[in-house]
Order: structure tokens, then C-alpha cells, then sequence
């Protein structure tokens, strides 16, 4: 339809066919590119050739490549703080658009759900829900500072007793922790207006006050984000062979005979490898890992950084062997803090592959949230509103209790079920569902 069907080789359009809008294609032509080397997108209604320009993303080659062949204007939205300077780079990329006989909507969305979603997000910009708080972050940055001058304080005046070294290393864990959360915040544009000055402190506080790579977590994070619970595309749920999760995975490695692990025991194994080891261990090699790989010096001298300062104010009181196991106990104690939030939220929930659903029904389904107190806020860095940072993940944490029952109606309006737990409900949820997806695997893997 209007040139859709002339392609070169590589999937380019035909030389003729590069008039702005004046090609216009079907949902079929569009979907028959998503793969590898040839790939379109849809973005309100025009149709963009993104084959070449996702090695270049700056948010990374998987994250929009996970939206080809698909409508990807509510993602693009959602990701993008500055639409119109992001859209000075899509003009090259521009290919023509849908035909009018063609629906906005994708693989039979629900038109009316996606429209009334839009309508919601326009009214959240109309609100102001979109704006940060200032003094918000700056008295976070500051409770994060404290945690760590008095940990260092505490050894100074009163000495590196086993008790007074315990109490240090969980100050640390929270200041690290409560860090962890504040750089989420940066990582995902949602405190400066300028995109550029939260780059800058994301930087700053993901690497000098944690030790990490920005760009690490941003490839990794937003693919969560784009595709949450999804198979092959949200990094969160790799297990690599360690775990297997949700309904669908473990049947499929019964079938298969798969046995990397005794599955039917992995909510007890959890516990050993699960919290434990997560961020001393696998985050940390993979961190370092990328940086070198990736020649990524800019991440990897922010991050010598934290080291230096770390190594600077502890070898006196440790020497290197103990500040070493200091440095290791500190992420041991954050390691189990992060995982039980960042998993309650998650794990428990939908895990299948990718059934190309609209914006709203798929963050839905992989996400529920925690109940609200002070306590669970700052426990959580905000992220039991995780349904409504999923929606909205540039919206500044502080203003998630305000969108909540505007979801929440929007959820009652399309039978979509929003989800509320308690706590301890959501902590304990995470054991019975790797219980289940265990016993989901031994009986595929015995009978089937």
C-alpha cells in the first residue's frame, strides 16, 4: 500500500518511496520489520525506519528494538521528558505513515482504554505531576550525606569496637541503600528540568556515592521499564538458569528436560544466592565487566571515585583486608534490602512472553504496589507506587500518591485489577511464587 511492499534488501525503503509522508503502510507492512537489521516503528501514527539509528540510542540498542513492529508512541512518551528535541533525531528517521484506513491502535488494542490512558497523561502534565520538588531531593541528598559523615564520625570519637563496626556498617547499607533510590530518581530524568543536569547527577550519584555505571543501569533499567516481566526482554527476570518464574518458563523447561537447578527447591536456595549475593557478586562483576568492555572511562572514573573515597576514609581504622570486608558486608546487608523491595513488587506477578499489549494493561500486569505509610515510602525509595512509576517513570516520586486514585479509577473503569499488599503480604509473596513456578516445573518435568 503507497510503496509499503518496495524494499531494498536491507529494509530500507525504496529510494522513492523516502517522501516524509507520502508513503503510507499497514499494521501487516509494519510488523513483517522487527527483526534484527530491519526494524520500524509507529509513533503517532508515523511510521519511523529504525534499523540504523538503534545503534546509536543513546538509551540503548535493546530497548528499541523491543518495539519493533509495534505502536511505540505511548512508550516514547513516557521515556522522553523533552519530546520535541528527541523528535529533531526522528526526522531522518521518518518513512512515511499508517494509511487512514488504519487504526492508531496495534495487534487489536483496546482503543478506547489507550485513548482514556492518553487523556490521563495529558491531565498529569495539565497538573503540574510531572514537576519536581527541589527541596524534596535536596534534603534526600542531604539524610544520604549524614548516614555516611556520621558512620565515619561514629569510628573517630568512639572507636572500631565489633558493636560500634556493626552499627557503622548499617548506617552505611542505608545511606547506600536510600542512594540506590535517589539515583533511580536521577536515572530516569525525573528531578531537573533539563535532561542534561539529571545525566550530570546521575553520574554523580550512581557513581562517586555508589560506585556504579550510569550507563550500566540505564541499558539494563529501561528495558525493564519498556517490557516489564516479559521474557527475553526484561533483564530483571534473566535468572540465568538459576530460577525459573511465572507460569509459562517452568513448564517449558519441564518439557524440555531442563535441569540447571533443583527448580522445585528454589524458594529455599533463594535465600542463599538470592539476597545475598545479587549486588557483592553478580552486580558488582557485571558493573565492572561492562565498564571495561564497553571502554566506558567516563563510568569507570566516577566510580574509582567512591572507591577511592571509601579506601581514603576506612584504611585507617581497617587496614586494606578490613576495609575490604567492610566495603563487602555494607552490599551483603544493601543486597537484601534491594532485592526484597525490588522483587515484591514484581516477581509475584504476570511473567510470560511478550503479548504486545497496550502501555497501560502490560504495566499493570507485572506490577503492584505496596500499602502506604511514611515508613514504607522511604523504606521503598516511593517504589511501593510502583504501578504508577511504571506508568509514569519521569514523574518525580513525590507526586505518585497524587496520580494513584486517578489509576486506580481508570483501572476500575477497564476491569484491569489494581493491586494493593501490605508489606509483609508482598515480601511473603515473593517465596510462594518461586514455590510455585518450582512445583509448576517438577510436575512438566516428571509428566509432561
Amino acid at each position: 500500500m503507497g510503496g509499503g511492499g518496495q524494499q531494498t534488501e536491507s529494509g530500507e525503503p525504496a529510494k522513492g518511496d523516502r517522501g516524509g509522508l507520502s508513503a503510507v503502510y499497514t499494521w501487516e507492512e509494519v510488523q513483517r520489520h522487527s527483526h534484527r537489521g530491519d526494524q520500524w516503528l509507529v509513533i503517532d501514527r508515523k511510521v519511523y525506519n529504525i534499523s540504523q539509528w538503534v545503534k546509536r540510542h543513546p538509551g540503548g540498542i535493546r530497548v528499541i528494538s523491543h518495539f519493533a513492529g509495534e505502536d511505540a508512541t505511548d512508550a516514547f512518551v513516557a521515556f522522553h521528558p523533552e519530546p520535541n528535541f528527541v523528535r529533531k533525531f526522528l526526522k531522518p528517521l521518518l518513512i512515511g505513515a499508517l494509511a487512514p484506513t488504519e487504526p492508531s491502535q496495534d495487534h487489536g488494542k483496546n482503543a478506547v482504554l489507550v485513548q482514556d490512558f492518553q487523556a490521563l497523561r495529558d491531565r498529569v502534565e495539565r497538573e503540574g505531576l510531572l514537576r519536581a520538588r527541589p527541596l524534596f531531593f535536596s534534603l534526600y541528598l542531604g539524610h544520604i550525606l549524614l548516614l555516611e559523615a556520621l558512620a565515619l564520625g561514629l569510628l573517630w570519637v568512639w572507636g572500631t569496637s565489633w558493636s560500634l563496626t556493626l552499627l557503622c556498617s548499617l548506617m552505611l547499607a542505608t545511606s547506600q541503600s536510600q542512594a540506590g533510590w535517589l539515583q533511580h530518581d536521577f536515572g530516569h530524568l525525573s528531578v531537573c528540568k533539563k535532561s542534561r543536569w539529571n545525566h550530570i547527577l546521575h553520574k554523580f550519584v550512581i557513581g562517586h556515592l555508589k560506585g556504579a555505571s550510569a550507563n550500566w543501569w540505564n541499558h539494563r533499567h529501561f528495558q525493564h521499564h519498556a517490557k516489564p516481566n516479559v521474557l527475553s526482554k526484561d533483564p530483571d527476570v534473566n535468572m540465568l538458569h538459576a530460577f525459573v518464574l511465572g507460569d509459562k518458563q517452568p513448564v517449558e523447561y519441564g518439557i524440555k528436560k531442563l535441569k540447571y537447578m533443583p527448580y522445585h527447591h528454589q524458594h529455599k536456595y533463594f535465600f542463599l544466592i538470592g539476597p545475598p549475593l545479587l549486588i557483592p557478586v553478580f552486580f558488582t562483576v557485571q558493573i565492572f565487566q561492562t565498564m571495561f568492555s564497553q571502554r566506558n572511562w567516563v563510568d569507570l572514573a566516577w566510580s574509582m571515585t567512591f572507591y577511592l573515597r571509601f579506601f581514603g576514609c576506612y584504611y585507617p581504622f581497617f587496614g586494606l583486608f578490613g576495609s575490604v570486608a567492610l566495603i563487602t558486608f555494607v552490599r551483603f546487608l544493601e543486597s537484601h534490602w534491594f532485592v526484597w523491595v525490588t522483587q515484591m513488587n514484581h516477581l509475584p506477578m504476570d511473567i510470560d512472553h511478550d503479548k504486545r499489549q497496550d502501555w497501560l494493561t502490560m504495566q499493570l500486569n507485572a506490577t503492584c504496589n505496596i500499602e502506604q505509610s511514611p515508613f514504607n515510602d522511604w523504606f521503598s525509595g516511593h517504589l511501593n507506587f510502583q504501578i504508577e512509576h511504571h506508568l509514569f517513570p519521569t514523574m518525580p516520586r513525590h507526586n505518585y500518591h497524587l496520580v494513584a486514585p486517578l489509576v486506580r479509577a481508570l483501572c476500575e473503569k477497564h476491569g484491569i485489577p489494581y493491586e494493593v499488599k501490605t508489606l509483609q503480604k508482598g515480601i511473603t509473596d515473593v517465596v510462594r511464587s518461586l514455590k510455585k513456578s518450582g512445583d509448576l516445573w517438577l510436575d512438566a518435568y516428571l509428566h509432561k
